[in-house]
């Protein structure tokens, strides 16, 4: 869902009384069109559309969420009065440009994983490492990379970290959160040792984070909870230190999800373009 606040909120920061730079042509009516300048994964449609609504812009969508798009392919026909037009062009072509960056990018982490590991490939997810106020907008853009947007909030799921552990101790740390915690919501646990990932899966963990581990320690820590009759009861996710350069290592290691910040925080903007294509 996107609110009208939001769309205001965006558009509050470009917009003023004295904006002559839009306002300096004769508002007419216009055509336009929207493409990509490059390939890209297709993301941020939903905001984009959005924007155009609220400035009453009329538009047909070419493109899908999570479509593939060659340089030069269309995203939007336009057609509205020109001062609004040249009023929405930034913002939409910011969050085009932002989200189809980071789709694609994921796009590249989902494919290294499914060429490396077929069918038993882990899934790519993203952290809640993302921009303040457009989380929802970046998340939305990994999952039309095909990747899983993770938590969208804290209360999505209770995870219990190294600061937690070092507070209050692991088992401590797991039961106050079964205490507190609806039985409809999942506890995760943060091992950095095969040891606490053993007590994790045995103290009843939904999911154990090994942290900052190597493939090697990963392979090693599933063997021991295998040994345990223990694996098949949880999932298990791997994060820290993990790049496209070892991204297949991790890939092979039989983990459930890899997650990682460089879905969205290393993704290069796409070029996107907006071009008046007709005057009235």
């Amino acid at each position: 869902m996107i609110l009208q606040k939001e769309i205001e909120h965006f558009l509050e920061e470009d917009l003023r009384e004295d904006d002559v730079s839009c306002t300096l042509v004769k508002n007419q009516s216009v055509s336009a069109v929207i493409f990509v300048k490059e390939d890209c994964v297709v993301s941020g449609l939903e905001i984009a559309s959005a924007i155009l609504d609220y400035m009453k812009i009329g538009y047909v969508l070419k493109k899908n969420p999570g479509e593939n798009a060659k340089a030069g392919d269309v995203l939007y026909e336009l057609t509205g009065d020109s001062v609004s037009v040249l009023r929405a062009e930034r913002l939409v072509l910011n969050f085009l440009s932002h989200l189809s960056g980071i789709a694609t990018n994921t796009a590249g982490y989902v494919k290294i994983v499914k060429d490396a590991a077929g069918n038993s490939a882990p899934k790519i997810a993203a952290t809640r490492k993302t921009t303040p106020g457009i989380r929802k907008f970046e998340k939305k853009a990994v999952l039309d990379g095909g990747g899983d947007p993770h938590r969208q909030n804290l209360s999505d799921m209770v995870m219990i970290k190294d600061n937690h552990i070092e507070i209050m101790g692991l088992e401590n740390a797991f039961l106050e959160a079964k205490r507190q915690t609806s039985f409809s919501k999942k506890i995760e646990i943060e091992a950095d040792t095969k040891e606490q990932a053993t007590k994790a899966a045995e103290i009843g963990a939904d999911i154990i984070l090994l942290d900052n581990m190597t493939p090697d320690q990963i392979r090693e820590t599933i063997g021991l909870l295998t040994g345990k009759n223990l694996r098949n009861r949880v999932l298990i996710e791997a994060s820290g230190g993990i790049r496209k350069e070892n991204l297949k290592d991790y890939a092979t290691t039989g983990i459930d999800v890899i997650s990682l910040s460089a879905v969205t925080n290393d993704a290069d903007w796409i070029d996107v373009g907006l071009d008046i294509v007709k005057t009235d």
